[in-house]
């Protein structure tokens, strides 16, 4: 039996779950953008977004209410933004998850 993805949190589990719900085809994480390279062509900065939803086409970076990954992942969406303007890409919030969660009945409860 295939084990399903392992999530880095409980926000992204959430999303997975709403996603299933409405029946929206996603992959986790399934590609990583470098965003800067050496002169020797090694990656320092990478970006890999949380989700893809391929009848989309748009990638989705969900993200928590602590500030200071909020700020870094901002950034890093800016820049995938200027070196990729093709790929489409949203970030949802905590908070968003959380509000869709509760007014569809998807949240995990302990």
């Amino acid at each position: 039996m295939q084990e399903g993805p392992r999530f880095q949190n409980d926000a992204e589990r959430e999303c997975a779950r709403m996603f299933d719900y409405h029946g929206v085809a996603w992959e986790y994480e399934p590609h990583t953008f470098p965003l800067e390279v050496s002169d020797d062509g090694c990656v320092l900065v990478a970006f890999t977004p949380d989700f893809y939803l391929p009848e989309q086409d748009l990638y989705v970076e969900v993200t928590t209410m602590k500030q200071s990954l909020v700020t870094k992942k901002n950034r890093k969406v800016r820049r995938l933004r200027e070196l990729y303007p093709d790929v489409r890409i949203r970030i949802f919030y905590r908070r968003d998850i959380d509000a869709l969660a509760d007014r569809h009945g998807l949240r995990q409860r302990a």
